[in-house]
């Protein structure tokens, strides 16, 4: 018997020959045959494709509707590694060998990131080889680094589950407040807005309703990511705690498994209640009926925009300087650091004029700004910004010009700033508003959505947008 098993040990080697892939030198693995009859295995012959269609041996021509799959080679492929793990007397049934060599798994290799037996090394030569040990710790410190970034999205991601329950507290209070405005309009003109007061208090409620929804779903989203990211922690570290060669084994397929494609959590742009639909120059939209008894504001300011050390009015037409920083959710459309509000909103063609009640005070900044202008850090104020403004500051009057700001001459201190602007002309003028005295005119080619934007300064003194006239054509 023993001179059989000899003779049998001695008979695998051209059998293993055969059963080689002429590629990769490895036992077939999934083997595909060619018309030209060599075989392959599937991802060797893919990845030859990818550089010709020809079969790597003899260069025929080939392609892959031409290949079909070799079952009897891969059958007779997988037996003989099956037999060749069980087959040697005394060995250790449960130990694992290397595909090619059929010998055990000694080294690992840090480049490609799996163990090789000792025949292996001369093809990992210039390659960093580790024992299975090291290896081992090399491998769990990566998956380490892992665990440690997610617990720290974890964290992050709950805070901003704070955030958005506090934006979900917010919108109910922004709710609130256009609510009674609402409310104390209606009740004005009673009798004959009944029927308007219904149709917006409804349109208000679905509003709130949608934002909320909306929020609670990304929220939500985020408490199933976050359940996700700790089952992924969980099980990188249950995988680290495998026995070394299992873990080694495994380790590229627990390391692609081990990703977190999903974008961070965070406001969108619309996340908040819009309070100029609702609320800003309510009355001027029922006008008709009762033009006596209304004011129209070409422009209202929205509060979704503004910096957090800003208050506005409830008519949303005057902004000042807010004693304290006010708790509001850091929304993406709202300027911080920088102390500003826009208009809300936009124009893209058109022509435009408002007015600007700045009184007194000593700083302020006017004029329009392209709807991408930065919000969530500082920027210098200039034209080639997407800004087109001027300003007081110090007694000197300035238009935001590009390279250099151009200083303007005025003689008497206007009280009443007029912006007038024409998209295409390509052109927004800045007058003293009250003498109709021009004070300069910026040009540029607009292509983007603008905004008006209103800089009040850290002043008490209010800026108040002016009410503008109204008429009634008949014909």
């Amino acid at each position: 018997m023993a001179d059989m098993d000899e003779e049998m040990s001695e008979d695998t080697l051209p059998l293993r020959q055969d059963l080689t892939c002429p590629v990769c030198q490895g036992i077939f693995q999934d083997p595909m045959l060619l018309p030209c009859t060599h075989s392959f295995c599937r991802e060797c012959l893919e990845r030859s494709w990818q550089v010709n269609k020809k079969c790597p041996v003899c260069r025929n021509p080939s392609d892959e509707r031409q290949a079909i799959p070799n079952r009897a080679l891969n059958d007779a492929s997988a037996s003989f590694l099956r037999q060749k793990r069980t087959a040697p007397s005394g060995a250790n049934d449960e130990e694992i060998v290397c595909n090619l060599h059929l010998k055990p798994l000694a080294l690992y290799c840090e480049k490609d990131e799996e163990p090789l037996c000792a025949d292996c090394v001369t093809q990992h030569n210039t390659h960093r080889l580790w024992s299975l040990n090291d290896g081992t710790s090399i491998c769990k410190k990566e998956l380490g680094y892992k665990v440690q970034i997610f617990e720290k999205k974890v964290e992050s991601y709950k805070k901003m589950t704070k955030n958005f329950n506090n934006a979900v507290e917010y919108i109910k209070y922004q709710a609130g407040e256009a609510d009674k405005i609402i409310r104390a309009e209606f009740e004005r003109l009673h009798k004959v807005l009944y029927a308007e007061e219904k149709r917006r208090l409804s349109d208000l409620a679905i509003e709130e309703e949608e934002k909320i929804k909306s929020i609670q779903r990304m929220n939500e989203q985020m408490q199933k990511d976050i359940v996700n990211i700790k089952q992924l922690i969980e099980s990188l570290k249950k995988e680290m705690g495998n026995e070394d060669l299992p873990l080694l084994q495994n380790f590229q397929k627990i390391k692609r498994q081990a990703q977190w494609t999903e974008p961070e959590p965070g406001f969108v742009f619309d996340s908040l209640m819009n309070m100029g639909k609702h609320v800003g120059a309510l009355s001027y939209n029922i006008w008709k009926d009762l033009k006596a008894h209304v004011q129209y504001y070409p422009v209202v300011l929205d509060p979704n925009s503004a910096s957090p050390w800003l208050s506005l009015n409830a008519s949303l037409t005057t902004v000042k300087e807010s004693s304290e920083r006010l708790t509001v959710p850091e929304n993406a459309e709202r300027f911080d650091p920088c102390v500003f509000v826009l208009g809300a909103e936009g124009y893209s063609s058109g022509k435009y004029k408002w007015d600007i009640i700045v009184g007194n005070n000593p700083k302020w900044i006017l004029g329009v700004c392209k709807e991408t202008v930065a919000r969530k850090k500082k920027f210098t104020l200039s034209t080639s910004r997407g800004v087109w403004a001027i300003g007081l500051s110090k007694g000197v009057y300035t238009a935001f010009t590009a390279p250099e700001r151009t200083e303007l001459v005025v003689s008497q201190c206007p009280e009443r700033i007029r912006i007038k602007l024409n998209i295409e002309k390509g052109e927004v003028s800045f007058w003293d508003g009250g003498r109709e005295i021009h004070l300069v005119t910026l040009s540029h080619k607009f292509e983007d959505r603008l905004y008006p934007i209103f800089g009040p300064g850290l002043h008490n003194t209010p800026m108040i947008l002016a009410p503008g006239k109204m008429a009634v054509h008949t014909s």
